[in-house]
């Protein structure tokens, strides 16, 4: 790819909820890869044409900005209704103060975000005091813990598609960072949003079966069934079963001119794309790359397959092993992988 945003276009959603992952996964399809960081900021903090935001299955994705409405319609309401919900209620019962004063401090919050830009939770509670009063959240949960108002105030104005993530504090590696006001969206159907979302995914990364939209979106199958028949997918014959794609994309898709292997980093789209992975991951190799919580670490693959995985040291080196036998010449492939992976690590 020749920028971020062709990356971004071609996956429709980056994983964005560790800072890294969106960068290495730019990096590992980016023709220069050396310019990463540099395009790659230039893409979301500059011209913001890519946008870090809560999206499917409440996780943070980094998406084309072009898609900031349909994103929000499709999969962010319902969650953003709840969470307001859950919010005013866990406030009532620690005794803090009701809904009334919550739409006040909010009100002023966004305020002094668009007055400022872009801000950290700390910069914005010196404009608006009322951000760092505390609260016993979840009490007598396995959750409980003593939150400030900013903490959950500014993830409920997240899922509201009210505000986004912003440029880090420090290096493109940290978890910290800055809010910013959400690029201006009109309010979508969400029967409509939904339909494009799939839209957009399949017409890139399908096919993709029923079981696969579901678990990728997050909504009820009734949902999927609703969506797809609104964009007038297409059903084709998979080993896995009845699988969709777009209309007119039924042809078979050509083979690589070359094999080729690759570094892909933890939570890659492509490795977390489908439920459904048998047809690029052995299932023996399910336990020594995927946590208890299904979330997939940095793989190997060889060409459109996971062969292994790898890892950073802190030192910088890169280590990897194969979890399936490899012949010399593939062997060499991937070793060659690793060393561009190196190189762009360093970069």
């Amino acid at each position: 790819a020749g920028s971020p945003e062709e990356v971004a276009d071609s996956l429709v959603a980056l994983h964005g909820t560790d800072p890294a992952t969106v960068y290495l996964a730019v990096g590992a399809r980016l023709a220069e890869p050396a310019k990463t960081v540099a395009e790659t900021e230039r893409a979301l903090y500059e011209e913001r044409a890519l946008v870090r935001m809560h999206g499917m299955r409440h996780t943070v994705f980094v998406f084309p900005t072009r898609l900031t409405a349909v994103v929000h319609a499709s999969t962010g309401l319902a969650v953003a209704a709840r969470e307001r919900a859950s919010l005013v209620k866990h406030m009532a019962a620690a005794g803090a103060p009701d809904a009334a004063w919550l739409a006040e401090v909010e009100e002023s919050t966004l305020a002094a975000l668009a007055r400022r830009g872009q801000a950290t939770a700390a910069e914005l509670a010196v404009d608006e005091p009322r951000l760092r009063e505390r609260f016993v959240y979840g009490a007598g949960k396995s959750y409980e813990g003593e939150h400030t108002v900013s903490t959950r105030l500014l993830r409920v104005l997240g899922v509201e598609g009210k505000v986004v993530r912003g440029r880090p504090l420090g290096s493109w590696t940290s978890s910290q960072f800055r809010w910013a006001p959400a690029p201006e969206h009109p309010e979508l159907d969400v029967a409509g949003a939904q339909a494009e979302l799939l839209r957009n995914w399949l017409a890139v990364c399908g096919p993709a079966t029923e079981a696969d939209l579901k678990w990728w979106t997050g909504w009820r199958v009734t949902e999927v069934r609703r969506a797809l028949a609104a964009m007038g997918a297409r059903a084709v014959s998979l080993d896995e079963g009845t699988g969709y794609v777009v209309d007119g994309d039924v042809d078979p898709v050509a083979e690589p001119a070359e094999p080729w292997a690759a570094l892909l980093p933890a939570l890659d789209p492509t490795a977390v794309g489908w439920q459904r992975r048998e047809w690029y991951l052995a299932p023996e190799l399910w336990p020594p790359l995927f946590d208890r919580s299904g979330n997939v670490g940095p793989t190997v693959w060889w060409n459109g397959r996971v062969v292994g995985g790898w890892a950073q040291r802190k030192d910088g080196e890169i280590v990897w092993r194969l979890l399936e036998k490899l012949g010399s010449v593939e062997r060499r492939a991937v070793e060659a992988a690793v060393g561009v992976a190196a190189e762009r690590l360093r970069g």
